[in-house]
């Protein structure tokens, strides 16, 4: 199986799992989301590619932030949304494990990571405000910062705008106005993209498929 290996902690988790089915002889070849998966999976001697070797994925797993009707999600909490996406929409399924806090009615309480180019970042900024009020964001926009107070860096090198919203009524609508903004790369809005949820309960686990 080509399989895409998700960021974050609770992906960190699944690649630990996978790393022991590996060394039990589960036959698997996959691309990294970052390169914290990445030196991870090498750690455990998980067979790595790329999509430039491997254009084609049978599944992607990966967390999520928030999960919202229809299995649309907001992601990005760990700084590899950009390279998720590639990879998800690279994959013939993509599949989400998370626990139940982070099943929501609508997405937006958790704040939306948008993936900017540094250059111009005051002027991106304002537009990506404009259309926060355009929108009804309900809270603020801030550019991530790493804990010893410098700017954080993507692995490919971009700043992380997050924007709280509160509540995003039209996800669709959000994501064609922040990409029509030159200075944004990508966002963590992921849409019509993960086609099922297992969803840790405190009475097992619940699937949620799209």
């Amino acid at each position: 199986m080509k399989l895409g290996l998700g960021t974050g902690s609770t992906a960190r988790h699944f690649v630990d799992l996978l790393g022991q089915r590996v060394a039990q002889g589960l036959d698997v070849l996959c691309v990294p989301t970052s390169e914290v998966t990445a030196a991870q999976a090498r750690s455990l001697a998980i067979p790595l590619t790329d999509l430039e070797t491997t254009p084609t994925l049978d599944l992607t797993i990966d967390g999520a932030d928030e999960i919202g009707p229809g299995l649309a999600l907001i992601k990005g909490a760990g700084g590899a949304l950009l390279r998720e996406k590639i990879v998800a929409a690279a994959s013939a399924r993509m599949i989400v494990i998370a626990d139940a806090s982070k099943v929501v009615q609508a997405l937006g309480a958790f704040p939306l990571p948008i993936e900017v180019n540094p250059f111009g970042l005051g002027a991106t900024c304002a537009l990506v405000q404009r259309v926060m009020t355009e929108q009804g964001a309900t809270g603020g926009l801030k550019l991530r910062s790493r804990p010893d107070g410098t700017v954080y860096l993507t692995d490919g090198g971009h700043y992380i705008l997050d924007a709280l919203f509160g509540r995003i009524s039209s996800p669709e609508a959000l994501s064609r106005a922040l990409l029509d903004i030159p200075g944004v790369v990508q966002h963590g809005l992921f849409l019509s993209m993960c086609t099922r949820a297992y969803v840790a309960t405190a009475d097992g686990v619940r699937v949620i498929d799209a």
